[in-house]
Protein backbone atom coordinates (compact mmCIF):
# COMPACT_ATOMS: atom_id res chain seq x y z
CA UNK A 1 0.00 0.00 0.00
CA UNK A 2 1.22 3.48 -1.05
CA UNK A 3 1.48 5.88 1.86
CA UNK A 4 -1.62 7.60 1.33
CA UNK A 5 -3.13 4.54 0.55
CA UNK A 6 -5.30 3.90 3.55
CA UNK A 7 -7.38 7.22 2.82
CA UNK A 8 -8.90 5.05 0.09
CA UNK A 9 -9.73 2.47 2.87
CA UNK A 10 -11.35 5.55 4.75
CA UNK A 11 -13.35 6.39 1.85
CA UNK A 12 -14.69 2.56 1.15
CA UNK A 13 -16.71 3.12 5.01
CA UNK A 14 -19.55 3.21 4.13
CA UNK A 15 -21.45 3.51 7.75
CA UNK A 16 -19.88 7.38 8.49
CA UNK A 17 -22.54 8.34 5.95
CA UNK A 18 -25.30 8.81 8.66
CA UNK A 19 -22.98 11.09 10.21
CA UNK A 20 -22.32 12.72 6.95
CA UNK A 21 -25.75 13.41 5.90
CA UNK A 22 -27.13 15.49 7.96
CA UNK A 23 -24.23 18.05 7.31
CA UNK A 24 -24.31 17.58 3.86
CA UNK A 25 -28.45 18.70 3.88
CA UNK A 26 -27.29 21.64 5.62
CA UNK A 27 -24.74 23.04 3.16
CA UNK A 28 -26.95 22.18 0.34
CA UNK A 29 -29.81 24.09 1.95
CA UNK A 30 -27.53 26.94 2.58
CA UNK A 31 -26.76 26.91 -0.80
CA UNK A 32 -30.12 27.27 -2.19
CA UNK A 33 -29.55 30.95 -3.21
CA UNK A 34 -27.95 30.05 -6.83
CA UNK A 35 -25.65 32.88 -6.66
CA UNK A 36 -23.92 32.08 -3.33
CA UNK A 37 -23.84 28.41 -4.79
CA UNK A 38 -21.86 29.64 -7.67
CA UNK A 39 -19.90 32.19 -6.43
CA UNK A 40 -18.65 29.34 -3.61
CA UNK A 41 -18.20 26.88 -6.31
CA UNK A 42 -16.52 29.20 -8.82
CA UNK A 43 -18.44 28.80 -11.73
CA UNK A 44 -17.76 32.38 -12.60
CA UNK A 45 -13.99 31.83 -12.33
CA UNK A 46 -13.56 28.51 -14.63
CA UNK A 47 -12.42 26.02 -12.45
CA UNK A 48 -13.01 25.86 -7.99
CA UNK A 49 -12.49 28.35 -5.76
CA UNK A 50 -11.53 26.17 -2.72
CA UNK A 51 -7.82 25.30 -3.99
CA UNK A 52 -7.18 29.13 -4.89
CA UNK A 53 -8.38 30.24 -1.18
CA UNK A 54 -7.13 28.17 0.83
CA UNK A 55 -4.08 29.11 -0.21
CA UNK A 56 -4.16 32.58 2.20
CA UNK A 57 -4.56 30.49 5.33
CA UNK A 58 -2.32 27.58 4.37
CA UNK A 59 0.53 30.03 3.78
CA UNK A 60 0.34 32.59 6.69
CA UNK A 61 0.29 29.81 8.74
CA UNK A 62 3.71 28.39 7.33
CA UNK A 63 5.07 31.46 7.04
CA UNK A 64 4.49 32.00 10.64
CA UNK A 65 5.45 29.27 11.54
CA UNK A 66 8.86 29.93 10.52
CA UNK A 67 8.57 33.69 11.73
CA UNK A 68 8.22 31.85 15.17
CA UNK A 69 11.59 30.29 15.16
CA UNK A 70 13.28 33.91 15.09
CA UNK A 71 12.26 36.19 18.36
CA UNK A 72 12.22 39.12 17.36
CA UNK A 73 9.81 38.37 14.42
CA UNK A 74 7.82 36.85 16.81
CA UNK A 75 5.11 39.67 16.42
CA UNK A 76 4.65 39.40 13.02
CA UNK A 77 4.00 35.79 13.53
CA UNK A 78 0.86 36.43 15.13
CA UNK A 79 -0.75 39.15 12.90
CA UNK A 80 -0.03 36.03 9.92
CA UNK A 81 -1.83 33.53 12.24
CA UNK A 82 -4.74 36.49 12.79
CA UNK A 83 -4.83 36.36 9.26
CA UNK A 84 -4.88 32.82 8.26
CA UNK A 85 -7.55 32.32 11.21
CA UNK A 86 -9.33 35.21 9.43
CA UNK A 87 -9.26 33.19 5.81
CA UNK A 88 -10.05 30.00 7.25
CA UNK A 89 -13.79 30.92 7.09
CA UNK A 90 -14.03 31.79 3.29
CA UNK A 91 -11.67 28.42 2.60
CA UNK A 92 -13.87 26.48 5.03
CA UNK A 93 -17.39 27.97 3.28
CA UNK A 94 -16.10 27.12 -0.78
CA UNK A 95 -14.71 23.32 0.29
CA UNK A 96 -18.12 23.03 2.28
CA UNK A 97 -19.62 23.73 -0.84
CA UNK A 98 -17.40 21.60 -3.00
CA UNK A 99 -18.13 18.52 -1.16
CA UNK A 100 -21.89 18.66 -0.54
CA UNK A 101 -22.21 17.93 -4.29
CA UNK A 102 -19.65 14.76 -4.56
CA UNK A 103 -19.43 11.23 -4.73
CA UNK A 104 -19.85 9.20 -1.63
CA UNK A 105 -15.88 8.47 -1.30
CA UNK A 106 -14.66 12.17 -1.80
CA UNK A 107 -17.65 13.04 1.05
CA UNK A 108 -16.23 10.68 3.33
CA UNK A 109 -12.48 11.79 3.27
CA UNK A 110 -13.99 15.48 2.91
CA UNK A 111 -15.49 14.86 6.41
CA UNK A 112 -12.29 14.00 7.89
CA UNK A 113 -10.24 16.88 5.96
CA UNK A 114 -12.90 19.50 7.79
CA UNK A 115 -12.54 17.79 10.94
CA UNK A 116 -8.79 18.05 11.05
CA UNK A 117 -9.10 21.83 9.95
CA UNK A 118 -11.07 22.56 12.25
CA UNK A 119 -8.95 20.65 15.16
CA UNK A 120 -6.00 22.76 13.42
CA UNK A 121 -8.12 26.08 13.62
CA UNK A 122 -9.06 25.72 17.41
CA UNK A 123 -5.40 25.36 17.93
CA UNK A 124 -4.56 28.61 16.20
CA UNK A 125 -7.57 30.69 18.18
CA UNK A 126 -6.29 29.25 21.47
CA UNK A 127 -2.52 30.39 20.13
CA UNK A 128 -3.91 33.83 19.48
CA UNK A 129 -5.59 33.88 22.97
CA UNK A 130 -2.37 32.82 25.08
CA UNK A 131 -0.33 35.32 22.98
CA UNK A 132 -2.41 38.04 23.90
CA UNK A 133 -1.88 36.77 27.75
CA UNK A 134 1.57 36.91 27.38
CA UNK A 135 1.67 33.10 27.01
CA UNK A 136 4.22 32.69 24.13
CA UNK A 137 5.78 29.68 24.78
CA UNK A 138 2.09 27.84 25.02
CA UNK A 139 1.32 29.98 21.73
CA UNK A 140 4.03 28.89 20.22
CA UNK A 141 2.61 25.20 21.29
CA UNK A 142 -0.72 25.32 20.11
CA UNK A 143 0.16 26.91 16.62
CA UNK A 144 2.78 24.52 15.63
CA UNK A 145 0.76 21.58 16.45
CA UNK A 146 -1.89 23.16 14.41
CA UNK A 147 0.04 23.35 11.94
CA UNK A 148 1.11 19.80 11.95
CA UNK A 149 -2.44 19.08 12.11
CA UNK A 150 -3.11 21.30 8.85
CA UNK A 151 -0.45 19.95 6.90
CA UNK A 152 -1.92 16.04 7.16
CA UNK A 153 -5.08 17.84 6.72
CA UNK A 154 -3.64 19.25 3.48
CA UNK A 155 -2.71 15.95 2.59
CA UNK A 156 -5.93 14.40 2.62
CA UNK A 157 -7.05 17.31 0.19
CA UNK A 158 -4.32 16.69 -1.92
CA UNK A 159 -5.80 12.79 -2.67
CA UNK A 160 -9.03 13.81 -2.44
CA UNK A 161 -7.92 16.19 -5.74
CA UNK A 162 -5.79 14.02 -7.44
CA UNK A 163 -5.98 10.56 -6.53
CA UNK A 164 -10.47 11.02 -6.40
CA UNK A 165 -10.68 13.67 -8.98
CA UNK A 166 -12.59 15.81 -6.50
CA UNK A 167 -12.61 19.08 -8.61
CA UNK A 168 -10.83 18.12 -11.85
CA UNK A 169 -12.74 18.47 -15.50
CA UNK A 170 -13.68 15.03 -16.45
CA UNK A 171 -14.14 15.96 -19.52
CA UNK A 172 -10.71 16.94 -19.94
CA UNK A 173 -9.78 13.54 -19.59
CA UNK A 174 -12.12 11.84 -21.59
CA UNK A 175 -11.20 14.17 -24.77
CA UNK A 176 -7.99 12.89 -24.51
CA UNK A 177 -9.05 9.35 -25.40
CA UNK A 178 -10.80 10.68 -28.42
CA UNK A 179 -8.66 10.35 -32.47
CA UNK A 180 -7.34 13.41 -33.61
CA UNK A 181 -9.32 12.48 -37.25
CA UNK A 182 -12.74 14.01 -37.72
CA UNK A 183 -15.45 11.94 -36.84
CA UNK A 184 -18.23 11.25 -38.71
CA UNK A 185 -21.49 11.18 -36.24
CA UNK A 186 -24.43 10.90 -39.16
CA UNK A 187 -26.51 12.28 -41.27
CA UNK A 188 -28.29 16.19 -39.89
CA UNK A 189 -31.30 14.67 -40.55
CA UNK A 190 -30.75 12.48 -37.71
CA UNK A 191 -31.16 14.65 -34.77
CA UNK A 192 -33.87 16.10 -33.26
CA UNK A 193 -33.88 19.83 -33.39
CA UNK A 194 -32.54 21.20 -29.74
CA UNK A 195 -32.81 17.92 -28.02
CA UNK A 196 -29.81 16.44 -27.15
CA UNK A 197 -28.72 13.21 -28.72
CA UNK A 198 -25.91 10.51 -27.82
CA UNK A 199 -23.07 9.47 -30.26
CA UNK A 200 -19.66 7.52 -29.58
CA UNK A 201 -16.24 8.67 -30.42
CA UNK A 202 -14.52 5.76 -31.35
CA UNK A 203 -11.43 5.17 -32.65
CA UNK A 204 -8.87 6.43 -30.07
CA UNK A 205 -7.86 4.97 -27.07
CA UNK A 206 -11.44 4.51 -26.08
CA UNK A 207 -14.89 5.00 -27.00
CA UNK A 208 -16.10 8.33 -25.86
CA UNK A 209 -19.84 9.27 -25.27
CA UNK A 210 -20.44 12.82 -27.17
CA UNK A 211 -23.52 14.76 -26.61
CA UNK A 212 -24.66 16.20 -29.82
CA UNK A 213 -27.31 19.13 -30.13
CA UNK A 214 -28.76 20.42 -33.10
CA UNK A 215 -30.07 23.99 -33.87
CA UNK A 216 -31.68 24.64 -37.38
CA UNK A 217 -28.45 24.06 -39.23
CA UNK A 218 -26.05 24.28 -36.30
CA UNK A 219 -24.76 21.55 -34.71
CA UNK A 220 -22.98 21.32 -31.28
CA UNK A 221 -20.86 18.46 -29.99
CA UNK A 222 -19.61 18.05 -26.11
CA UNK A 223 -17.67 15.28 -24.53
CA UNK A 224 -20.57 13.80 -23.18
CA UNK A 225 -19.14 13.03 -20.05
CA UNK A 226 -20.01 16.07 -17.62
CA UNK A 227 -16.77 17.77 -16.14
CA UNK A 228 -18.75 18.10 -12.62
CA UNK A 229 -18.98 14.42 -12.14
CA UNK A 230 -18.89 12.54 -15.80
CA UNK A 231 -23.00 13.06 -15.52
CA UNK A 232 -24.51 11.61 -19.30
CA UNK A 233 -25.32 15.19 -21.03
CA UNK A 234 -27.02 13.66 -24.14
CA UNK A 235 -29.92 12.42 -21.16
CA UNK A 236 -29.99 16.40 -20.34
CA UNK A 237 -32.11 18.85 -21.75
CA UNK A 238 -31.58 22.61 -23.73
CA UNK A 239 -32.54 25.63 -21.57
CA UNK A 240 -31.71 28.99 -21.23
CA UNK A 241 -30.10 29.84 -18.40
CA UNK A 242 -28.85 33.22 -17.43
CA UNK A 243 -29.58 34.51 -21.15
CA UNK A 244 -27.45 31.53 -22.69
CA UNK A 245 -29.14 28.87 -24.18
CA UNK A 246 -27.14 25.66 -22.16
CA UNK A 247 -27.01 21.97 -22.39
CA UNK A 248 -28.28 20.92 -18.77
CA UNK A 249 -26.73 17.71 -17.02
CA UNK A 250 -29.24 15.63 -15.51
CA UNK A 251 -27.37 14.59 -12.73
CA UNK A 252 -26.46 18.23 -10.45
CA UNK A 253 -27.91 20.93 -13.03
CA UNK A 254 -24.99 22.27 -13.97
CA UNK A 255 -25.76 24.20 -17.19
CA UNK A 256 -23.38 24.97 -20.13
CA UNK A 257 -23.32 27.51 -22.68
CA UNK A 258 -23.98 26.06 -26.12
CA UNK A 259 -21.84 28.37 -27.74
CA UNK A 260 -18.18 27.84 -25.56
CA UNK A 261 -18.99 25.20 -23.21
CA UNK A 262 -18.08 27.70 -20.29
CA UNK A 263 -20.70 26.65 -17.48
CA UNK A 264 -23.65 29.31 -16.73
CA UNK A 265 -24.50 26.98 -13.58
CA UNK A 266 -23.04 25.12 -10.95
CA UNK A 267 -22.14 23.01 -9.47
CA UNK A 268 -19.51 22.61 -12.26
CA UNK A 269 -17.11 24.94 -12.47
CA UNK A 270 -14.78 23.55 -15.34
CA UNK A 271 -15.99 24.34 -18.77
CA UNK A 272 -17.45 21.46 -20.79
CA UNK A 273 -15.14 20.32 -23.54
CA UNK A 274 -16.66 21.12 -26.80
CA UNK A 275 -15.38 19.62 -30.03
CA UNK A 276 -14.87 21.43 -33.39
CA UNK A 277 -17.28 20.87 -36.20
CA UNK A 278 -18.23 20.92 -39.72
CA UNK A 279 -20.83 19.76 -42.28
CA UNK A 280 -19.83 17.67 -45.33
CA UNK A 281 -22.48 16.31 -47.82
CA UNK A 282 -25.28 16.33 -45.01
CA UNK A 283 -23.14 14.68 -42.51
CA UNK A 284 -22.22 15.74 -38.95
CA UNK A 285 -18.12 15.50 -38.95
CA UNK A 286 -16.38 16.65 -35.21
CA UNK A 287 -12.76 16.65 -34.08
CA UNK A 288 -10.93 17.69 -30.55
CA UNK A 289 -9.99 21.25 -30.55
CA UNK A 290 -6.59 21.83 -31.65
CA UNK A 291 -5.01 22.04 -28.29
CA UNK A 292 -5.59 18.43 -27.35
CA UNK A 293 -4.05 17.16 -30.31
Amino acid sequence: MSLMGFLDRVADVAAFDKAIEPARRAVLGALRPPAVKDLLHGTWLGHALHPVVVQVPVGSWVSAGVLDAVPRMRPAATALIGLGVAAAVPAAATGAADWSEQGAGVRRLGALHAVANTVALGLYVGSLAARRRDRGGLGRVLSYTGLAIAGGSAAVGGHMSYAQSSGASHAATAIRALPDDWLDLGPLDDFAEGRPARRTGTGGAADVPLAVVRRGTRVDVFVGACSHLSGPLAEGTVEEVRGSTCLVCPWHGSAFDLDSGEPRRGPAANPQEKLEVRMQAGRVMARVPSRHR
